[in-house]
């Protein structure tokens, strides 16, 4: 009898406190895709500034409704052959009880489902960043459904899916370096690879039309990350989600400085989009890592990643792909810099037992690290890659050459960003009404 009562006290029920706590959690990520809007939006040119904006919201949408219709049961459901999940029950989301716990904690399957689908949609939207100026919106909203059926609702089963086989190898990833930004940034660096490079690409000036647009972005995404990569954790109960969280900021000031850093000695100047870039690449690197480090192991995972993830946006340069915002220089080295740290810097005092190479644990853990930052680069660079190769031969995923020197907003949207029709005011109405002297009259007549 004693062994029955121990066994029903160990049973989960449902936690208030941690339900609420993801819930914010779950707000906190969907927060980020308009976060990136903004962030994306300010560093492109005027022409394109909605464009850049749609691109990250229209995630929003289609994702949403495939989550429901199938995605969850692809990511999460019943395992099969370590590669895809499946749980016809969960389709539709028509057969999940409101009070149903997902299985090992306190929070309701809804809970759980929702707070991964915010990570669902942000994915896709990381991706456009490289593909700004010339994409024509029905193909990438196209490319959209296809890729997250394709790439990543099996990637984040492999990773986070009961049965994956990077989960079942002991791969660590606790908020998404390789589901999300290894999966993203390769998939950014294969697309360009297929659609080319803008017009002017190392010839014109493409400046960012607005900065104080991308430090508004970027505090939004700061601000979301907390619930990002606290909220993975799934309740707040052994302390683990506050040492993400102090982890979170701390390696995202230390790669502000490491980035700033390198910028000042390299170019001679402190950038506002350097100190932007460099605390995304932190947020970046410590998103695998965080649960396994200290917070002095996050301080130099963030250190790395500025300074590394500042080196990498040149390449592009150098070696001719026209990431356009550096998604591959920030999210895709940054999520390996973080993801491979781990083998170095985990502890074994934070979210499992496991040690790295630092903390007498060799390097079992950075090998097991390797395969799963190289298995999910290599499929997604390649599945990307078919995907928009198969898009651009049938529907074409460019605009035309006009469309994009004249600016892709009016050519898509029919809007433009800003309206400076009004903005001489008074002085331009008096001006426009005044009378015109002879002299003048012929020549506007001529």
């Amino acid at each position: 009898m004693a062994s029955a009562i121990t066994l029903a006290a160990d049973v989960p029920t449902l936690s208030a406190a941690n339900t609420g706590f993801m819930l914010i959690c779950s707000a906190l990520v969907m927060l980020m895709t308009p976060g990136l809007a903004f962030f994306y939006g300010g560093m492109v040119r005027v022409k394109s500034t909605l464009n850049m904006l749609m691109m990250s919201f229209i995630s929003l949408g289609i994702v949403t409704v495939l989550w429901v219709l199938y995605g969850f049961s692809m990511a999460f459901g019943t395992d099969s052959g370590s590669l895809i999940g499946w749980n016809s029950d969960w389709v539709g989301l028509s057969d999940i009880g409101l009070t149903e716990l997902w299985d090992g904690y306190t929070i309701p399957v809804f809970v759980f489902l929702v707070f991964q689908l915010m990570f669902a949609v942000l994915t896709p939207a990381l991706i456009s960043g490289a593909l700004a100026d010339r994409v024509k919106f029905t193909a990438w909203a196209l490319f959209i459904a296809l890729w997250v059926t394709v790439v990543y609702f099996p990637v984040a089963h492999w990773v986070w899916g009961s049965g994956g086989w990077a989960f079942e190898l002991g791969v660590i990833d606790f908020a998404g370096g390789t589901a999300v930004h290894i999966n993203a940034g390769a998939a950014a660096l294969g697309v360009i690879l297929v659609i080319g490079r803008r017009i002017g690409f190392k010839k014109d000036p493409m400046r960012p039309h607005s900065l104080p647009l991308v430090m508004l972005g970027a505090g939004l995404l700061w601000f979301g990350w907390f619930g990002f990569n606290s909220g993975s954790w799934l309740g707040n109960d052994d302390g683990v989600g506050a040492l993400m969280f102090v982890n979170t900021q701390a390696a995202a000031g230390a790669a502000v400085l490491g980035w700033l850093a390198y910028e000042k000695i390299r170019h001679g100047a402190f950038t506002t989009l350097g100190a932007a870039s460099g605390a995304v690449s932190g947020l970046v690197a410590i998103t695998p890592a965080g649960g396994a480090v200290s917070p002095l192991g996050a301080i130099a995972v963030g250190l790395i990643a500025g300074v590394l993830c500042a080196m990498a946006v040149g390449l592009k340069y150098k070696l001719g792909y026209d990431d356009s915002l550096d998604v591959v220089g920030v999210h895709l080295v940054g999520g390996v810099i973080g993801s491979l740290l781990i083998g170095f810097f985990a502890t074994g005092k934070g979210q499992s037992a496991v040690e790295g190479l630092f903390y007498g644990g060799g390097l079992d853990q950075f090998w097991k690290q390797c395969a799963g930052v190289f298995g999910v680069l290599a499929y997604s660079l390649i599945a990307s890659a078919i995907l928009a190769f198969v898009l651009d031969k049938t529907i074409g995923m460019r605009v035309s050459e006009d469309d994009e020197v004249t600016g892709i907003d009016q050519a898509q949207h029919a809007e433009t960003a800003y309206d400076f029709s009004g903005a001489g005011g008074g002085a331009a109405r008096t001006a426009a009404t005044a009378p015109v002297a002879p002299a003048e009259s012929k020549k506007v007549d001529a």
